[in-house]
């Protein structure tokens, strides 16, 4: 087997719902653009809130590797 090579970036994802669905969603756009992702790992989660301390969304940072293809 050939060795293999990851890059790891962080990413934000946002939900007005729940933790789940923004990292999820962070995933799926991610996956868009980005080939071969291996691994997702939840950093951080924090919640943003209106001027009366409402949730308005739901934030979860994540970490994400993937098969790096160098030039």
């Amino acid at each position: 087997m050939a060795d293999s090579v990851y890059k790891v970036i962080e990413v934000i994802g946002t939900s007005s719902e729940s933790w789940e669905k923004a990292a999820a969603g962070a995933v799926n756009r991610a996956g868009a653009s980005l080939r071969d992702l291996r691994v997702a790992e939840v950093l951080k989660l924090d919640l943003q809130l209106d001027a009366s301390g409402k949730v308005e969304a739901y934030r979860a940072k994540l970490s994400l590797s993937f098969k790096f293809e160098g030039a």
